[in-house]
Formats: structure tokens, C-alpha cells, sequence
């Protein structure tokens, strides 16, 4: 019997809380890794919309350390992570490179892993395709001693697998190659699902994504991450929130994109969905009282342009009025 899993309940199976508690951005981790929070740091772009490297990986050791009470960096990778693990890190390009993941940022989260024992070629950066790769700034690597950077490109398992209401083939580089997993989306809202910040980004490994949007995307993106080829190796949720979407999502709009200035992490996959929901929420609240604070400076701006001084301006609008309302009892 098929069984309807809401975002509720794939908290309580993969251990997470139904509300997240936001952790700052310092040292003050309790021991252990934290189930239900989301830790953050301020992350920047400069007036040119760059991020400074050494910026990049102040926050990133920052988030990681507040997510699971670790003593530094290297330490959370260590506590994450396995030397004989193929790390893969599912990116989200859809945006290009206004909306994505920024190079530098994924960058110092390389690096981290590097520093905590995972072997450079031993990462893998990927997304549906190469193109939206390349799109968002990342070129492609297939070998070498760098970190890998490739789409699934269709190569899709054969068989597809049940994971609740859904029936898929799963991208072979999460079902075979990779033993554990990182989903490093952005903030953004989807007008389907509602948010698509970290569960949301697993679609990009199923091939046929197409059929699991009605009813806002419930269960199927609780089904498709309760599989174990994703349940059994999610490790780690990291969202690039320099800047975030509002509205228009999930394909980049310039119209609902506004500054953030936050990295945020989590091991909780749920939690940090929740805390992109409440950011998202909160920037359309924002960008309705913004709208409705230029309106009605725009109906002042209008009402100003009569209001002169002059005699006879008033007269003239008085004499207007007046021949309306004679037309209005006339017809």
C-alpha cells in the first residue's frame, strides 16, 4: 500500500524537527551534530556581485562547525565524512549564474573537505546537466586531480525504483558512484513546490522530474529523498543565500531577487528547508509593504502636479469636475 509522506514526517525519518532552531554564525556549537538547526554566517557580494575567497571560507568553516558542534572546519568534515567516501555535491544551476551556487563558495567547501581528509579527486560537483553547469560558471572535468565537475547527462539507472507515489531511474552517479552526499542549493521560492532550496534540488537526479509537480510537490519530494540511494547518504544540506528569490522561481527573475547576505548549513535537510521557506515568506511580506509604500508615494507624486498655488489651475479642475457630473446626469 502506497504510503503519503509529508515534509512532517520525512523529518521524523531522517531525524530532523519540525521547527528549526537558527544558530549565529560563532563558536558557541554544542558537542555533537545538531539535528533541527540551521547555522548561518554573513556572506556578502561586493559592489562588482563578487565574494571574496578568504570571505567565502571564514563562513563556510563557520556554518559547518555551528551545524555539528565541532571544533573547527576540518573537524566537521571529519565528523561527516569518511577518507574512502566519494562525496558528491548536487548543485543547483537552474538560475545560470545570477541564481546559483557561486564557484567561490562551492569552492571553500572543496576545500574544507580536503582539509578534513577527503581526496580532491574523491568530489564530485554535479548537476542534471553540463550545460547548466557551464551556464552557472563551472567548467566541466572529467579526470585530473581536481575535483570533478560533470552532469548526469541521462545516464540513468535502467530499472526505475519505488519510493512511495513515485517510480524513477535514478541518475547512476548517486545510485553507484557516490557513498555520500552534499545538497548545496540556494534560497529561492518555486511556484509549484512553494521553496526550492534543498529537497527540492534531488529532482535533478530522477528522469522524470516532469510527473511529480501536482498537489505543490507533496509527497514527492519527501518520496524521492526517503529513497535510501539519497536517505542513506545525504550528509549534509549547504544553501548559497548571498542573494535569494522571492518570487518568479524557480528560473531566475530579477523581479523577486533581493540580498540576503547569509550562508546557511544544516545536517537536517528539513530544517533547512523550513528556515528557506520563513526567509522567502518573509521577503515577499517585504516586498508587498515595499510595493505598497511606492504606490503610495506615486499617488502623492500625481496628486502634487495640482497642487500649484494657482487660482487658476484649481478653477480649471473645479470646471472639469463640474462638466463630468453634468455629462453623468445627462446620459
Amino acid at each position: 500500500m502506497t504510503r503519503r509522506w509529508t515534509r512532517r514526517e520525512l523529518g521524523s525519518l531522517v531525524g530532523g524537527a519540525a521547527m528549526a532552531r537558527v544558530a549565529g554564525s560563532s563558536t558557541e556549537a554544542a558537542a555533537g551534530p545538531q539535528m533541527g538547526v540551521v547555522c548561518t554566517a554573513p556572506l556578502s557580494a561586493d559592489a562588482d556581485d563578487r565574494v571574496e575567497a578568504g570571505v567565502a571560507d571564514a563562513a563556510m568553516a563557520s556554518v559547518l562547525i555551528g551545524a555539528t558542534g565541532s571544533v573547527d572546519g576540518a573537524a566537521a568534515v571529519r565528523l561527516l565524512f569518511r577518507p574512502t567516501d566519494v562525496v558528491g555535491i548536487k548543485l543547483n544551476c537552474l538560475g545560470g549564474r545570477r541564481l546559483s551556487p557561486r564557484p567561490v563558495v562551492v569552492s571553500a567547501l572543496v576545500d574544507l573537505l580536503v582539509a578534513g581528509g577527503v581526496a580532491r579527486d574523491r568530489i564530485i560537483l554535479f548537476e542534471r546537466s553540463s550545460r547548466e553547469l557551464e551556464r552557472a560558471g563551472f567548467p566541466i572535468r572529467r579526470g585530473g586531480s581536481g575535483p570533478q565537475c560533470y552532469g548526469t547527462d541521462n545516464d540513468y539507472d535502467r530499472k526505475p525504483r519505488v519510493s512511495g507515489s513515485i517510480g524513477s531511474c535514478f541518475a547512476r552517479l548517486v545510485s553507484a558512484t557516490c557513498t555520500a552526499l552534499i545538497s548545496f542549493g540556494v534560497v529561492k521560492d518555486h511556484d509549484l513546490a512553494g521553496v526550492s532550496a534543498g529537497l527540492k534540488n534531488w529532482y535533478g537526479v530522477i528522469h522524470n522530474p516532469n510527473k511529480y509537480h501536482d498537489h505543490q510537490c507533496d509527497p514527492y519530494v519527501a518520496d524521492v529523498v526517503k529513497h535510501p540511494f539519497i536517505r542513506e547518504k545525504l550528509k549534509l544540506t549547504v544553501l548559497d543565500g548571498v542573494t535569494a528569490q522571492c518570487h518568479g522561481g524557480p528560473a531566475y527573475r530579477a523581479s523577486g531577487v533581493f540580498p540576503l547576505g547569509i550562508l546557511a548549513a544544516s545536517i537536517d535537510p528539513v530544517a533547512a528547508d523550513l528556515w528557506a521557506w520563513k526567509v522567502i515568506d518573509a521577503g515577499i511580506v517585504d516586498g508587498i509593504a515595499n510595493g505598497l509604500g511606492n504606490l503610495a508615494r506615486g499617488f502623492g507624486w500625481f496628486g502634487s502636479l495640482f497642487q500649484t498655488g494657482s487660482v487658476n489651475t484649481y478653477a480649471l479642475f473645479l470646471a472639469i469636475g463640474v462638466l463630468v457630473i453634468l455629462w453623468q446626469v445627462a446620459f
